[in-house]
């Protein structure tokens, strides 16, 4: 009987801990602290996943140990994503001011990825075809864009999800990426 009493009164305990959560969420909002583009990694001060792709243009193996030597972002991105569209033309602007960014061409056809940038410019210094997403799942993507931040040993530094814009690189990226070459340099990268 009391058990019975207890199921009939479940759903309005489940909606009760729904509300509260609302609620909570909606006052960190209000006071700035909850930002939906801060999302924990797992691999934050951790080195990038191992892995063996192959380079979009030139199809030769690319592996993780390629990407270090230099402060670098690493960008997943693809021909689906609509944010991408938006992002692209900042990427640009980034590899034109010297920011080095490794691409993650993400679940796409490498034929469009390759038209892609053809037609919008490529500010990639390397472009990794991950069609099968392997590199994308060992790196927690949940959806593109994705921009990892990863020092001269290849640890990853910081995560962000989302597309890149000036807002975002000065407040996000812009110090990081300035402390992370000057730790390089003074390591003799």
């Amino acid at each position: 009987m009391a058990r019975q009493r207890l199921i009939l009164f479940l759903p309005l305990l489940v909606f009760i801990g729904v509300v509260v959560l609302f609620f909570v969420m909606q006052r960190e909002m209000g006071r700035g602290e909850y930002d939906p583009q801060a999302l924990p990694s797992a691999l934050l001060n951790k080195p990038l996943p191992a892995f063996e792709l192959t380079d979009l243009h030139e199809g030769r193996p690319v592996t993780s140990d390629d990407l270090k030597g230099r402060v670098a972002l690493v960008n997943v991105w693809a021909t689906w994503c609509p944010s991408c569209y938006y992002e692209h033309p900042y990427l640009n602007q980034l590899e034109e001011r010297g920011v080095v960014i490794y691409g993650v061409n993400y679940k796409d056809v490498p034929e469009k990825a390759k038209q892609w940038l053809a037609e919008k410019g490529d500010p990639y210094a390397l472009v990794l075809d991950d069609r099968q997403g392997r590199l994308g799942l060992d790196l927690g993507v949940t959806g593109a864009p994705e921009t990892y931040v990863i020092d001269h040993r290849g640890t990853v530094r910081m995560r962000y999800q989302g597309p890149l814009d000036e807002r975002v690189w000065q407040e996000s990226f812009a110090a990081l990426i300035e402390q992370l070459q000057a730790e390089a340099q003074g390591a003799g990268a």
